[in-house]
């Protein structure tokens, strides 16, 4: 009887056995024809709609996943207050978008629902939706590769557009055998001819190109990975070692690990929504915590372009030097938005350097004893400046009160937040190949080119003239607001 029962388990056993060693199977087989079926088939999306088109479905999508998974969880608040469905859909789009708008306290959602938000942060965020859009190049340009290597081309017209030269007709030429070497070329034997040195070289780019984009998107994944993990590294020892900054997320029932996860997500994507109600104003005092902060607003933002380049030439000097060199001297053949030429890059780190910089000094002259920075040091009342100001560009995370500012500033910080993350102050201009051959054409662009930087637009004078007015009439905007206001202001010098 004792047999029959141990028998009978054993067997029961290798049942079960193989039944996972078949479920596993399917699994795996499952995975491997979704990525071959689905893949081609979003990158033949991709590449059929145009990127504005792409992007509406991307983030409508991303926004209805959204909402239905915060409708569905329950909020922390849900005895005393339940948010409306229509919150939570505006909420969901607002996050999804890194708009940075809301109609519900952040304190209400529940720990869930703050990593939904969390998750909804990081895939709307630039960066990322920047590198989606590379693998989809990266893997259209694979396909076309490999079919040019393979020799599968059916059509071929004379053109630019051909990947064979015009003069190299295929009534001359018999192709009968189509060889990819090692570094990369095709080559062609032919019963009739060869094809000349210029079309290796040519095919030779093709691949590089390929090799280079795709490069370039393990490049952006490494910079997206490693900036965020050593910004949530350094938050949550920051909220372990300062016991004050700890104490305030303990007080509103927030888990540690999730502020800092949300926050470090928020800030890099440019979102600027913090778990708290009061958003940074309550950490005004945690020095620390700014400077943390600050690198991810600006490596996430304005500075990505400059020190992506950056990393790229890092990384070029030790590994992957053609496809380096290629994507350093070749920016805009590759057709990544946030890969700029090498001096518009520095033009945009110096712009972004100045802009800040404008922004401290008029900040420290207008409000340094006044209510909003009250009760700070010297050395915390310089620290929430300079945060400030980097957060006025686009990322919206603030210390102060923004209704007891003075208005000139207002009006600053306005304009920054309307000016493109990637404004350079002194214009690139190309010159076209005659005017490079002859030497005084290329002095008269010079006087032209230092002139036209010296000299602004017609909207850059009225907003010049909008501030000064605002810090010359700041009494009056403070004492008589009906006749004095920022809207008068503006509605009389423009008229």
């Amino acid at each position: 009887m004792d047999n029959l029962g141990s028998n009978y388990v054993k067997k029961v056993k290798n049942l079960c056995s193989d039944s996972w060693q078949l479920t596993r199977l399917f699994l795996r087989c499952s995975y491997s024809y979704l990525l071959f079926t689905l893949n081609p088939f979003l990158i033949h999306i991709f590449h059929f709609f145009n990127p504005f088109s792409t992007r509406i479905l991307y983030f409508s999508s991303l926004s209805f996943a959204g909402f239905g998974i915060l409708n569905a969880l329950k909020p922390r608040t849900a005895a005393l207050f339940a948010p409306k469905t229509l919150d939570l859909f505006f909420t969901s789009v607002s996050v999804a978008t890194v708009s940075s708008m809301s109609t519900v306290e952040m304190e209400v959602f529940s720990n869930s629902q703050l990593l939904v938000i969390t998750v909804l942060m990081f895939l709307g965020g630039e960066v990322f939706t920047s590198m989606v859009g590379l693998h989809f190049t990266h893997t259209y340009s694979k396909n076309i590769t490999r079919w040019k290597s393979e020799g599968r081309v059916e059509s071929v017209e004379s053109g630019p557009t051909s990947p064979i030269p015009a003069e190299y007709s295929f009534d001359q030429i018999d192709l009968s055998i189509a060889e990819v070497l090692e570094s990369g070329l095709t080559r062609f034997d032919s019963r009739h001819n060869v094809l000349n040195y210029s079309y290796y070289n040519n095919s030779n780019n093709t691949f590089l190109k390929y090799d280079s984009i795709k490069f370039l998107g393990y490049v952006v994944l490494g910079y997206l990975l490693v900036i965020q993990f050593l910004g949530l590294a350094s938050v949550l020892l920051y909220l372990s070692v300062v016991e004050s900054a700890g104490n305030v997320i303990r007080k509103k029932g927030i888990k540690t690990a999730t502020f800092a996860v949300f926050t470090v997500v928020s800030t890099f994507a440019s979102c600027g929504f913090l778990p708290t109600n009061e958003n940074m104003i309550v950490f005004r005092e945690n020095s620390g915590l700014m400077w943390i902060l600050i690198p991810q607003i600006l490596l996430g933002n304005t500075l990505f372009p400059s020190c992506l380049r950056f990393t790229i030439w890092v990384l070029g000097r030790k590994v992957k030097k053609a496809e380096a060199e290629f994507l350093m001297k070749n920016a805009a053949e590759v057709g990544y938005l946030h890969l700029l030429p090498g001096l518009h890059s520095v033009l945009v780190a110096a712009t972004v350097v100045g802009f800040v910089l404008v922004g401290f000094l008029m900040f420290c002259s207008l409000e340094w004893d006044s209510a909003a920075l009250g009760g700070l040091s010297g050395y915390r009342k310089v620290v929430g400046v300079l945060f400030q100001c980097v957060n006025a560009r686009h990322t919206g995370e603030t210390i102060v009160d923004l209704s007891t500012v003075a208005p000139a500033v207002l009006v600053f910080f306005v304009v920054m937040m309307y000016l493109p993350p990637y404004t350079s102050f002194l214009p690139i201009i190309k010159r076209d190949d005659d005017q490079q051959q002859n030497p005084e054409i290329i002095r008269n662009q010079k006087r032209k080119t230092s002139a036209e930087n010296l000299v602004f637009s017609q909207l850059s004078y009225i907003v010049i003239f909008i501030i000064l007015i605002c810090i010359t009439e700041r009494k009056s905007l403070k004492d008589d607001p009906i006749n004095f206001s920022v809207l008068n202001i503006i509605v009389e010098v423009v008229r």
